[in-house]
């Protein structure tokens, strides 16, 4: 049991104080401001991407949709390996996919509504009305309730790093299309938030960390990834 929970523990710990580290370097060196300040130049100093068709319609809307059905996708075969003899040996890998997408969703929108922090467009310096207050500052009491932080799109995409675990688990040699996938979606949903001035780069990547949290944890209680 302790081998168990040193497994679990090293490698969570190493990665979440390299992590911590990275976070302050780029708050030192104003990467987040750096970032948004060229989008937000190269739209002509306003979000003018915030709300066509492609980034509002086809990425934000249509990437919620795709990520549920994905979801839901999962859950029905979840459902049918009970009864499907020929599914059975997927029954724990699919119960282990479905339950960690929806902690990661559902831990990263918890945090959204614990934290308050602003959007960029909610920032004058982005032609908004608030001013900026960092994720360790004192928040005034005064100032209205703000959730952007972490970034609750990009975790639609994010949350499917878990198909790295599953496929180790059944089928090592998609692992990597799977982890492919699951980033590729995240980076794709939380780059377009930032072309809308919906979040900075590091809300992006505390999403990331948060979902591969999660699908690494439950792995190493549920899953027993197989060797080539």
């Amino acid at each position: 049991m302790r081998t168990a929970r040193l497994n679990v523990l090293k490698p969570l710990v190493s990665a979440w104080l390299l992590f911590l580290i990275a976070m302050s370097v780029f708050s030192i060196l104003n990467i987040d401001f750096t970032l948004a300040d060229f989008l937000y130049r190269l739209q002509g100093n306003t979000w003018a991407w915030e709300e066509t068709f492609i980034t509002q319609d086809i990425i934000h809307k249509g990437g919620k949709w795709l990520s549920l059905a994905m979801g839901l996708g999962t859950l029905f075969l979840l459902i049918i390996s009970i009864i499907v003899t020929r599914l059975k040996d997927y029954r724990t890998p699919l119960l282990y996919l479905f339950s960690a997408t929806l902690l990661s969703a559902l831990l990263v929108a918890t945090i959204k509504h614990l934290v308050s922090m602003e959007c960029p467009w909610d920032l004058i310096r982005y032609g908004g009305d608030r001013g900026f207050i960092g994720l360790l500052d004192i928040r005034p009491s005064s100032m209205p309730a703000s959730a952007c932080f972490p970034a609750g799109h990009a975790s639609a995409g994010y949350t499917w790093i878990a198909l790295y675990f599953f496929f180790a688990a059944t089928r090592p040699h998609w692992r990597s299309a799977g982890l492919v996938l699951g980033l590729g979606l995240g980076v794709t949903f939380g780059f377009t938030q930032q072309l809308r001035g919906a979040h900075f780069l590091t809300h992006d990547l505390w999403t990331v960390m948060i979902c591969w949290t999660v699908s690494f944890v439950l792995s190493r209680y549920l899953l027993h990834p197989r060797v080539h």
